[in-house]
């Protein structure tokens, strides 16, 4: 049986976070997006288009939530 690690949450919060976004402990995906815009549209984000890039060719072990948010908002132009 192979267990597979599905991307929640949390672990989109962390990818951001780790792009030196600030997102509040427990930030829904959305809003995660939502700041994560933001701020690439106040000063930049480096990275977060190779990030996104690569969460999107893992989308089989995706959770909805999160490829919603990335989908409506991060990839929205």
């Amino acid at each position: 049986m192979m267990i597979v690690d599905l991307i929640d949450g949390d672990d989109f919060r962390q990818r951001l976070v780790a792009l030196g976004v600030q997102l509040p402990e427990g930030a829904c995906p959305e809003t995660c997006a939502r700041l994560t815009r933001r701020m690439q549209r106040e000063v930049g984000v480096p990275g977060l288009e190779a990030e996104i890039d690569a969460l999107m060719q893992q989308r089989e072990v995706m959770l909805p939530s999160v490829r919603r948010a990335i989908e409506d908002i991060l990839q929205a132009r």
